[in-house]
């Protein structure tokens, strides 16, 4: 049994699961995952620099934020993609910064507090709400949507033995079912013809692309895909990996919606 359990899960599972996906690519994918990180700072206007990832940095911006929207990021911590759809906003507009966790929380907080100055912190709210429930609380209300879901997130288990030897495809799975869920809260938070942005530091596509073509047959017609993206360490020069999907909301609701 002992030996049947380590099959599933832990790093010979992790590497096996992945090998099968990526094929000749995933030794070089491997060893660039196993690599440090390459964060920079790309922010012009903060009060003191923040360190992010380059691909972190272009994934938000793809959002298209603009001067006076309304504008939900629905996982922000720890704040980084804050940090750049703040600047876009300049103090304008709205801007509410989720995270369900006190603690993530807290560290969004400091992160707002410490690196936005003060004249940008004036718009931007944050709250403490469970993501996939947003629906509940507010419908078509935001120009832009951020989703960054909470993921694998595969290239901090490799630098952490601890947690890579717990992973299994059941967490991946959990985790994508979750993802969905707040995909479906984000669309409806979105006005219609508002923009969502899609985001995970995952290397799995049933976390992103797959993810996003479960997406399209729980909410058909609902929304378009207008772009798609994932950046990947071993021909990044080290950035991410970073995937994304822009999605626009349809401007009218098309008839026999499943609201599931």
């Amino acid at each position: 049994m002992a030996k049947k359990n380590e099959d599933r899960k832990g790093p010979t599972a992790f590497d096996r699961h992945f090998s099968e996906i990526y094929t000749d690519r995933w030794p070089g994918l491997r060893e660039a995952l196993s690599a440090p990180g390459r964060p920079e700072a790309h922010l012009d206007g903060l009060a003191k620099p923040y360190f992010l990832d380059g691909a972190s940095v272009r994934a938000a911006r793809a959002l298209g934020v603009q001067p006076g929207d309304e504008v939900l990021d629905l996982c922000a911590a720890p704040g980084g993609k804050t940090l750049v759809l703040a600047l876009a906003l300049a103090g304008t507009g709205r801007l509410v910064s989720n995270d369900r966790s006190s603690d993530r929380r807290g560290r969004l907080k400091r992160v707002i507090a410490d690196h936005l100055p003060a004249a940008f912190q004036t718009n931007v709210t944050v709250t403490a709400y469970d993501a996939t429930r947003w629906g509940l609380h507010e419908k078509a209300v935001y120009d832009r949507v951020l989703l960054d879901a909470p993921c694998s997130s595969e290239r901090h288990l490799v630098h952490s033995p601890a947690h890579l030897a717990l992973w299994s495809p059941n967490r991946t799975k959990a985790l994508a079912q979750q993802a969905l869920a707040m995909l479906c809260a984000a669309l409806e938070a979105l006005k219609p013809g508002g923009i969502l942005l899609y985001s995970t530091c995952s290397i799995s596509p049933e976390e992103n692309e797959s993810l996003v073509e479960r997406f399209a047959s729980k909410r058909p017609g609902k929304w378009i895909l207008l772009e798609q993206a994932l950046v990947l360490p071993d021909d990044s020069d080290g950035e991410g990996p970073l995937f994304w999907a822009k999605i626009q909301k349809a401007a009218s609701e098309p008839d026999g919606m499943d609201h599931s």
